[in-house]
């Protein structure tokens, strides 16, 4: 019995030492996201005051999935439509399978052919999609997770929905921000990852 209650323990505490390790990794990521929000880095908010809208649900580890990647390398480019009426090319670069909340998912991702002409973007990939909690907490035009093709190892990807981001539309209207596929909405909720902004536009 006392062999028992070590290794739980021990597990017990192994757990809360990752899981410690995750929420102080994802708070650097988001403290580096939130400044890069601000206009003085070419983002859409034009103070510190604006950021303390910026809102986000707690750090859950079981929304870092692990996908199996289906590579389209047959794939024909796209117009793909944003919500200030203008398109943007785009052409379907994997389609990404994985277990979300107990139920089979898919979700498709893409590359943005005019970003990956730039040399710094040139691995570039972009996952948009919405979900259950798509205007129900979170921005309604649906939200965004930024891939580099070498995150792809052994036909897998580590999808990190803590990681989504709103679009720039979330808080300002005007940008040319893509509308996620109707292959790319999820049935279940992913409560985590950016909420709505929390204020008015």
């Amino acid at each position: 019995m006392k062999i028992l209650l070590l290794l739980l323990s021990i597990l017990l505490t192994t757990a809360a030492i990752a899981q410690s390790s995750f929420s102080d990794q994802l708070a650097k990521h988001r403290e580096k996201y939130k400044k890069d929000l601000l206009k003085s880095a070419g983002g859409p908010l034009a103070s510190e005051e604006e950021l303390a809208f910026v809102q986000f649900y707690e750090p859950d580890s079981t929304y870092r999935v692990t996908a199996t990647v289906q590579l389209t390398p047959k794939a024909e480019p796209f117009e793909m439509p944003t919500y200030n009426g203008m398109t943007r090319p785009h052409v379907s670069y994997a389609i990404l399978s994985f277990v979300l909340d107990g139920k089979p998912q898919q979700l498709t991702l893409y590359r943005n052919l005019n970003v990956i002409r730039m040399p710094e973007y040139r691995d570039y990939l972009f996952l948009p999609f919405k979900d259950a909690t798509s205007g129900q907490g979170t921005y309604g035009g649906g939200r965004y997770i930024d891939f580099r093709t070498g995150e792809v190892q052994n036909g897998q990807l580590i999808i990190d929905f803590n990681k989504a981001y709103n679009p720039y539309c979330a808080f300002h209207e005007g940008y040319p921000c893509p509308i996620p596929p109707k292959q790319n909405q999820l049935s279940v909720a992913v409560p985590v990852g950016e909420k709505a902004y929390g204020k008015a536009h």
